[in-house]
């Protein structure tokens, strides 16, 4: 039941625009058109009407103290006219001599309800808003507030209990998050000795990578009450629910200490503050500046522990970043070749492997790989394997899934001969150079098989991890990129659209070489970069090479 968030809430309208709205339509337009709708009325003499009455053309009345309607045989038209004088000796005998109907009431009973009904869905409307927005900001005791708090659970209502030995290739930031384990347990050890357990801890890293597996292990170690929530959450439709939901969520934690506190995607309403159009008013910033407040309002007795993950620290508001809020930062990187093997090993768990499977084999071939990835990478292999209705996953079918993820799905394409050739002299430029530069990564595989966006593609897989990519390095894998379309030159003697890719990635990499890593002798090392560009580009393990994913078209 929870509301879609507005994309702007800058644009929300406020409740007393809304009532306003509400009352004038209740009290000057619903009611004429209603009664307009039921039928239509003239205003005549009294004299009139006794006449209808007395040529028999009125069916029957209705009368009150002050007025008389008269309700024709014909037409849909009420005649109404006001009453000269109280008792009329003539009427009445007038009534029974041409059969007429007489209905009596007094002249307050229609006026009264008519006039109390808009202010009734007036008050409706009223206690109905106030009631959604409090229920939406987490008041206590409301509908949707009580929804909110249900999303919090302990861990081993979310399935089985994920401790740290489900975590692997991630050491140096298990061995920082650990240390929370036994605060949680005895936080009266550490404040013997004054010590304080860091108010937040934040993890970064990019995707993929187990920030959030991550906070599971750890709350799933320590035992305790895991709230866990994303940062888009807290962004409702009405302006400052997300400040109430901070409120709740921090309320319930102190309650139930000790306890943990997770918020995932810490980035989509953490981000540095006047940078929008909203000011301090601002839905995000808002929270933000209740998330702020609430992480200062803490103290060593409450014993919770607050973490968050991202992938883009660099965006993040510095308030948030300083001693006292998020004041420990774990860098969850890539894994290393180790590190994938250990990965590998938990994700094969249960898994039916062939004996030709060498799992050392698979993590030297998926550098740059994430645990999603290597974790995508089995059950790839696993759907492969059932489709070819084997019993077990082969090597082949870890290859294919490797290829598919790389590279894409193999597609089914009519290529002409002449293009054919034109690929085939494309991929050899790029081998050709590959085998004869010292610095090159070794040839893994040449296709012309149609994948995904690409109709081929020349890949290479490095020996090892790189963590620092060389000048050398870096120029000959330009060298490898033209190559192709340096063949198609050299030997057909014109080039073609299928250097697309190539051109554009050598056009990044030259780029990155001159505005990024200061190689180029002229410029000198000066940094041009955009400041919005993730503070995690560069810092990637080398991935396999693909020198020609050449574009169809």
């Amino acid at each position: 039941m929870d509301e879609k968030p507005d994309p702007d809430p800058r644009r929300q309208p406020s409740l007393g625009l809304v009532i306003l709205i509400a009352a004038f339509l209740m009290v000057f337009v619903i009611p004429p058109l209603l009664q307009g709708a039921i039928t239509s009325s003239q205003t005549v003499s009294y004299s009139e009407i006794k006449r209808q009455i007395a040529d028999g053309r009125v069916e029957s009345v209705v009368l009150t103290q002050t007025d008389l309607t008269a309700h024709p045989h014909s037409g849909d038209v009420l005649l109404k006219a006001t009453v000269p004088v109280q008792d009329d000796p003539e009427l009445l005998p007038l009534l029974d001599a041409n059969d007429v109907e007489v209905y009596a009431r007094t002249s307050s009973d229609g006026s009264i309800i008519g006039a109390l009904l808009p202010w009734i869905f007036l008050a409706a409307l009223y206690f109905f808003l106030t009631r959604r927005i409090s229920a939406g900001a987490g008041l206590p005791g409301q509908g949707l507030g009580n929804l909110m708090a249900g999303r919090f659970s302990k861990p081993a209502s979310q399935g089985r209990k994920v401790t740290f030995a489900d975590v692997a290739g991630q050491e140096s930031a298990k061995r920082e998050v650990a240390e929370l384990v036994d605060f949680l347990r005895d936080p009266e050890r550490f404040s013997r000795v004054g010590a304080e357990v860091p108010h937040g801890v934040l993890l970064m890293g990019p995707p993929g990578t187990g920030k959030t597996l991550l906070a599971r292990a750890l709350a799933g170690e320590a035992d305790v009450p895991f709230f866990s929530t994303t940062g888009s959450e807290f962004i409702e439709v009405f302006v400052g629910v997300g400040a109430g939901r901070v409120r709740k969520m921090f309320e319930a934690a102190r309650s139930q200490a000790p306890a943990i506190i997770f918020i995932d995607e810490l980035d989509s309403i953490g981000r540095t503050r006047g940078t929008g159009l909203g000011g301090g008013h601002d839905e995000r910033e808002q929270t933000l500046n209740q998330i702020l407040a609430e992480m200062d309002g803490f103290s060593g007795k409450h014993a919770v522990v607050v973490l968050a993950a991202t992938n883009r620290p660099d965006v993040l508001d510095p308030a948030l970043l300083r001693p006292g809020r998020f004041d420990r930062h774990v860098t969850l990187a890539l894994p290393d070749k180790k590190a994938r093997r250990a990965i590998l090993d938990i994700h094969a768990r249960g898994l039916p492997l062939d004996s030709t499977i060498n799992l050392d084999q698979v993590a030297a071939g998926t550098p740059g790989f994430s645990g999603a990835d290597l974790k995508n990478l089995l059950n790839e292999a696993a759907i492969s394997a059932a489709r070819k209705s084997n019993a077990s996953i082969s090597l082949s079918d870890t290859e294919e899934a490797r290829d598919k993820i790389m590279m894409g799905t193999v597609r089914t394409l009519a290529i002409q001969p002449d293009e054919r050739r034109r690929l085939a002299v494309h991929e050899a430029g790029h081998t050709a150079v590959a085998f004869h530069t010292a610095e090159a990564d070794p040839v893994y595989k040449v296709t012309i098989i149609p994948r995904g966006r690409a109709l081929g593609g020349t890949h290479a897989l490095p020996e090892n991890d790189r963590h620092v990519l060389p000048e050398d390095y870096l120029r000959s894998q330009l060298s490898i990129l033209l190559a192709g379309r340096a063949a198609e030159k050299h030997f057909l003697g014109t080039v073609s659209s299928g250097a697309e890719d190539d051109i554009q990635r050598a056009t990044d990499l030259a780029r990155s070489m001159v505005a990024r890593w200061g190689m180029d002798p002229e410029i000198g090392p000066i940094d041009l970069r955009n400041s919005e560009e993730s503070p995690f580009l560069g810092r990637k393990i080398a991935q396999p090479v693909a020198f020609a994913d050449d574009t169809a078209g």
